[in-house]
């Protein structure tokens, strides 16, 4: 929009100053008058315009309407200044130019109208005794005939040119933002091997002390407390060792839909006892969903986002919901009963880390990211009366089309 008010601020001038140049050098008989006055008009409207668009948010329907008022007002100023005869009638293709490069094609063929409706009217309207006295019947038809042509061709070519190099902006960008988040996600995947690694030998000494202690303690309750965590503990290096196997060597499973809700339900019940978590149906189709072992994690780490906001709230409900359409998809609606989800970060979260006092949204990330690898999509809303809603949405398979593997356990 900015550019376009330049260019009509360029254009009065020039405007002007071709009327006071064929005023006071060339004798022509024109209406100086009323061409002043639409000028003055477009004047009023210009700077009426500049002073609406610096207070509010342009849409595309804005320019179609300044556009429309260029065509308006340069029919006008040709009308009472030559008309169809006017050399400069060919400027009537300058706002189906403009609308070809910057508005969706339903708006673009509303200009291009437009333009070629008001140089037919010139056309119509031009007197009979011009047209016989100068005999110039078929180069003003001759003219007009051109002018349709190079409005159609600007429709259909320059438009067809800039909807192609906007999709291709559009590719780019939206490749730069995936090769973003690939590279977030390789430093964190890197990180977490670091990690792991660097946690393994402390575990297998604390697994070493604890075997020497219940040799020679075996009555202590203290070492008997110890029993459940380095278990856990090793039962996550062993399930982060399948995961990164399962991933390397790109191995596909056939996961069970009612055979995941069944774990994701054991896992929540055994991570979060004080949670309540309502499945609906409880009767689910015999479906299967293809992926890998990081499947179910990228289902729980929405499970454990819903907790988390629970419990902000103090609310002990989580509710998962699956829906099946004919397209052969299915739907995991999580509903938590939190505050829901802050306008702020409501669009970004999943697509990059978005830090907050609650963390960086590294799980909705890694979440995200793993449900798009299955060819599935994530989206969270809030629910119009309280929590959020996050909605995965995966391709159904009827039958597996290998083994079929439970998913894997994690601690």
């Amino acid at each position: 929009m900015d550019k376009l008010l330049l260019l009509r601020s360029g254009s009065i001038i020039i405007q002007l100053a071709t009327v006071v140049g064929i005023f006071f050098l060339m004798d022509l008989a024109i209406a100086v008058m009323p061409i002043l006055l639409v000028i003055f008009a477009e004047t009023v409207f210009h700077l009426l315009s500049i002073l609406v668009y610096r207070q509010r948010h342009v849409r595309q329907f804005d320019l179609v309407l300044q556009l429309l008022a260029d065509v308006i007002f340069l029919t006008l100023l040709l009308s009472l200044s030559g008309g169809a005869t006017n050399a400069f009638v060919s400027l009537l293709l300058l706002p189906i130019v403009i609308a070809a490069v910057s508005l969706p094609t339903r708006w673009l063929a509303l200009v291009s109208v437009a333009a070629m409706a008001a140089y037919s009217v010139m056309l119509l309207k031009m007197p009979t005794h011009s047209m016989h006295h100068m005999d110039m019947n078929n180069h003003f038809i001759g003219m007009w005939v051109n002018f349709i042509l190079s409005a159609l061709v600007v429709t259909f070519v320059v438009g067809a040119l800039a909807r192609m190099i906007s999709e291709r902006e559009q590719a780019i960008a939206k490749q730069r933002e995936e090769q973003l988040r690939q590279e977030q996600l390789l430093a964190l995947g890197l990180a977490s091997t670091q990690v792991t690694h660097q946690l393994a030998t402390p575990l297998a000494t604390l697994q070493l002390l604890y075997d020497e202690l219940c040799d020679n303690q075996p009555n202590n309750p203290v070492v008997a407390e110890m029993a459940e965590p380095i278990q856990e503990c090793s039962s996550q290096l062993r399930s982060f060792t399948e995961f990164a196997t399962s991933i390397r060597e790109k191995t596909p499973q056939d996961f069970c839909v009612d055979t995941l809700v069944t774990q994701l339900k054991e896992l929540f019940q055994l991570q979060f006892p004080l949670q309540q978590f309502v499945v609906s149906p409880v009767e689910l189709p015999d479906m299967y969903i293809q992926g890998d072992g990081l499947l179910l994690p990228a289902l729980f780490n929405l499970l454990q986002n819903a907790v988390q906001a629970n419990e902000r709230v103090r609310q002990h409900t989580v509710e998962l919901t699956l829906t099946f359409d004919d397209a052969l998809r299915v739907q995991f609606l999580i509903r938590d009963y939190g505050k829901g989800l802050s306008p702020q970060r409501h669009f970004a979260l999943g697509e990059q880390l978005q830090p907050s006092e609650h963390g960086f949204g590294m799980a909705l990330l890694l979440s995200n990211a793993t449900i798009e690898r299955f060819k599935g999509h994530l989206s969270l809303t809030n629910h119009p009366e309280q929590g959020a809603i996050a909605c995965v949405d995966l391709p159904l398979i009827l039958a597996p089309h290998s083994k079929t593997i439970a998913p894997a356990g994690m601690a």
